[in-house]
């Protein structure tokens, strides 16, 4: 199999895929000990048929440097191609400062070709390129050298069906017109932003429900020092305490060390030290904070009076819409897209766009009562009147 594990061999392949239209894309990484995750293996195909142009690229093979392929992923005139891109993005962004351009994401591609929602490698592989995929290795460590034969096998079919798989959808794009529609799916994967995790904003990932502004000051402030402590020293966040834990703290306010232990939920390394220490300070500071500093709470404003009724038909005529369009569901409109149409709000990402032409224009005249939908069997229709 072709292993490269050095820089001039990189170099080489990159050269030569530099005068190729793509390049089908994978990586292999350890993330269970790490904030951010350890890259172990890149795999790499051009244009072909077989296993012949398919790479494997060490990036722990001593002395190799990556350079040479963060280069490739920049040159504008190579489709990167990649499936369900973003964990691969994040660290091509994070240890390379590059993200990948122009990019194919088949995932994407195929929500928009009627393979339905999230669709896997595995099926496009069975249903495009109508070949097996053994996935046994899927789980294996990755860091470990030498890789195995099975690993090797493994490795490489992720990139090597890939090139027949995005051939086919390419082509489907292309004959109805929608690359637009994955285009602007694209956009959120190519957004630096989407891989720049801020300190201030990971209270975003903390789920609380009707909490008070100065509860969620608290989670703030916590959540703030967890994940700066989490990014500093590369562990994971949940090594430093988990969301019960953090939530519990936000309840209780330690202002003690003594406090501190009384923790049901906290971890015992979490009670003293550098750890013990910065939630003391986050509760400190979060307690200095005055009602204009809070941050707003989900529940500011009032509800959205949603009509179920309305919020049923809309869902119908979204499936309806979505079958006849070989469009997933979840590309059109999110559930809570439907709720907001049926309370009345019109600033909702469906109804603009190329979701308004397939979806919005007629969720707006069903709002509006000059929609009709009749369920014949099994099979929903959508009546236009």
């Amino acid at each position: 199999m072709n292993i490269i594990t050095t820089t001039d061999a990189l170099a080489d392949v990159c050269a030569e895929a530099a005068n190729e239209p793509f390049v089908t894309l994978d990586t292999e990484f350890l993330r269970e000990r790490t904030y951010y995750a350890k890259l172990c293996l890149v795999q790499m195909a051009l244009p072909g048929k077989g296993p012949e142009r398919a790479y494997l690229i060490d990036p722990l093979a001593e002395g190799l440097s990556l350079d040479p392929l963060l280069e490739l992923m920049r040159n504008k005139d190579v489709v990167k191609v990649f499936h369900a891109a973003r964990q691969d993005l994040e660290i091509f962004f994070i240890d390379g400062g590059v993200i990948p351009e122009p990019l194919f994401d088949t995932q994407i591609a195929a929500m928009v070709c009627g393979f339905g929602e999230q669709v896997g490698y595995e099926t496009l592989v069975k249903k495009i390129a109508r070949a097996p995929l053994d996935k046994t290795s899927r789980f294996t460590d990755w860091s470990q050298r030498p890789l195995t034969e099975a690993q090797q096998r493994y490795a490489l079919d992720d990139v090597t069906h890939l090139r027949q798989i995005y051939e086919h959808l390419k082509a489907a794009i292309d004959k109805n017109g929608r690359a637009a529609w994955v285009a602007e799916e694209l956009a959120v994967l190519t957004s630096p932003e989407t891989y720049i995790s801020r300190p201030e904003d990971a209270c975003k990932r903390v789920r609380t429900r009707g909490q008070s502004g100065k509860f969620m000051a608290m989670v703030r402030e916590l959540a703030r020092f967890r994940e700066d402590y989490a990014q500093t020293r590369n562990v994971p966040r949940s090594r430093v305490f988990k969301d019960d834990a953090l939530l519990e703290l936000a309840s209780t306010k330690p202002e003690t060390i003594e406090a501190l232990g009384r923790s049901r939920l906290l971890l015992r390394e979490a009670r003293r030290g550098e750890i013990a220490e910065g939630i003391l300070e986050a509760v400190q500071q979060a307690q200095r904070l005055g009602p204009k500093d809070w941050p707003a709470t989900a529940d500011e404003g009032p509800p959205l009076q949603v009509n179920p009724a309305l919020a049923d038909l809309l869902r119908v005529l979204l499936k309806a819409k979505a079958d006849s369009a070989g469009v997933a569901q979840r590309l059109i409109a999110p559930t809570s897209d439907l709720d907001a149409i049926a309370a009345g709000r019109r600033d909702v990402d469906c109804l603009k766009g190329w979701r308004a032409e397939l979806f919005g224009a007629d969720a707006l005249r069903l709002c509006a009562g000059d929609l009709a939908l009749a369920a014949k069997g099994q099979q929903v229709q959508v009546i236009e009147l």
